[in-house]
């Protein structure tokens, strides 16, 4: 029986450790290894919090795994084969900063995680958690595939590409929601339909949609339904698509972030999400459903919605709840295996299943998307077997389209060398060609504040 480790990093996460150890412990095929799961985390109450709960999910599973917990990675990555991370450090406290201290100096950005001026900053403190993990992974289990969940993906992903000699691969559930709302507009089974997406992560567009069993192309009943489905406060995804002629992942939340004229049409979106005292009453709880999850009226924030999680382990821990009780958002229990695809990759290369996947984010090699850079990091479906992921050719991208992710993958460069080379003047070069910035000395007046309020977290710069 071949020994298999998997190392779960930030596996204390109440909204990432449970639905990966799910994804691990379900599948009937992980019963043919002689499976060891390593959870990582710095937080060791959460650690010891997800440790059990693992064990009560192996037990559900009838798994024959063996968990470990340790706050130490460098014990855990010894001759691990699979790496699985999230992580992140004060995310809701310092992604309020992000948001709110350009929102200050005038730069009205959208979300600020993964564009515009405060992802800056975010990437920096991404990369300063994630390539020290890479340098470990050098030392203690070099072969190993890095699967990487961590935002900004992208930017993460690119750095770990140039700055390490890691294997990776970056995976986000946006493709599955692109899915899942198609198959909402369309009122058609999500089995039944089959797309391609394109671009960079949470900026793809739909380049292809036909019926999974007769391969009738679904274009012209998606360009129908677009124009008579309730978007309700979305006007961004609408305006996109009568404008470009492409469906982008449908949330006004993510793809907005690229583009300078989101403003108008939806406004800041952190606003509307419940994180920070500005929307954010200290008496509330996720019970009160008066916030946003991915721009979806009447669900909690992330911020509620993540400790509400942390409530209902401790739960189940105690016995007043079933690990199969299936959570309001989500629903999803702590063992239901989710849609990510982490460990199906890993099933796909130790199975030689040759099997293409839906999309992730790997380097553009071999063109395959024609009019980026080899180098970006782009989104598009991956064929996997023992020898390892290779993109699916998608050809080119809209010219339109092409421009906006264009713009990105220059940012993305330039936060990658302004880490290398601990360059204040490549990160200032980074956000005065964000298309949110519109203004030099306030840009630069942003960053002197940022920088000095997140110095803790973030790596010195000159």
């Amino acid at each position: 029986m071949k020994k298999l480790k998997i190392v779960v990093i930030g596996a204390g996460s109440a909204g990432f450790g449970p639905g990966t150890i799910a994804d691990i412990l379900a599948p009937e095929e992980m019963r043919d290894f002689d499976l060891t799961v390593s959870l990582v985390d710095i937080d060791k109450p959460a650690l010891e919090r997800m440790y059990k709960l693992a064990n009560l999910i192996k037990e559900h599973h009838k798994s024959k795994a063996n968990i470990e917990a340790t706050p130490d990675r460098t014990k855990s990555l010894k001759d691990a084969d699979y790496v699985i991370t999230s992580v992140a450090k004060r995310r809701w406290d310092l992604w309020q900063k992000d948001f709110y201290i350009p929102q200050i100096y005038g730069f009205h950005q959208i979300f600020g995680e993964n564009g515009g001026p405060g992802a800056a900053f975010h990437t920096l403190r991404s990369l300063n958690l994630m390539i020290p993990i890479c340098r470990n992974m050098e030392k203690l289990c070099p072969d190993a595939l890095l699967l990487n969940y961590t935002n900004p993906e992208s930017r993460v992903c690119l750095a770990v590409n140039k700055l390490t000699r890691i294997k990776s691969v970056g995976l986000c559930h946006g493709p599955f929601e692109t899915l899942e709302k198609i198959s909402d507009i369309l009122q058609k089974p999500v089995e039944e339909i089959e797309i391609t997406v394109g671009g960079i992560n949470h900026f793809h567009l739909v380049l292809e949609i036909k019926d999974k069993k007769t391969g009738k192309d679904l274009s012209s009943e998606l360009d129908k339904g677009i124009s008579q489905f309730d978007w309700g406060d979305d006007k961004f995804t609408p305006t996109l698509y009568r404008i470009f002629g492409y469906l982008t992942y449908p949330h006004p939340s993510h793809p907005s972030e690229y583009v300078n004229f989101a403003q108008d049409l939806i406004g800041p979106r952190m606003l509307e999400w419940g994180i920070g005292n500005v929307s954010l009453p200290l008496s509330a709880t996720s019970a009160d459903l008066n916030y946003y999850t991915g721009g979806k009226p009447g669900m909690p924030s992330y911020q509620l919605w993540s400790e509400d999680l942390g409530k209902n382990i401790d739960m189940v821990l105690k016995g007043e709840r079933a690990i199969t009780t299936k959570d309001v958002v989500t629903k999803q229990s702590f063992v239901d295996p989710t849609w990510e695809l982490a460990v199906p990759i890993i099933l796909d290369i130790e199975l030689d299943r040759n099997r293409k996947e839906m999309a992730a984010n790997v380097p553009n090699r071999g063109f395959a998307i024609t009019n980026l850079p080899e180098e970006a990091i782009v989104e598009v479906p991956i064929k996997v077997n023992a020898d390892g992921i290779v993109p699916v050719k998608v050809g080119a991208l809209p010219e339109a389209h092409a421009g906006l992710c264009s713009i990105q993958v220059a940012i993305q460069n330039l936060l990658v060398e302004a880490y290398r080379q601990k360059s204040k003047k490549l990160l200032l070069q980074a956000i005065i060609i964000d298309p949110i910035v519109n203004h030099v000395p306030r840009a630069e007046a942003m960053m002197e504040t940022m920088l000095k309020l997140e110095e803790d977290y973030l790596p010195e710069l000159r």
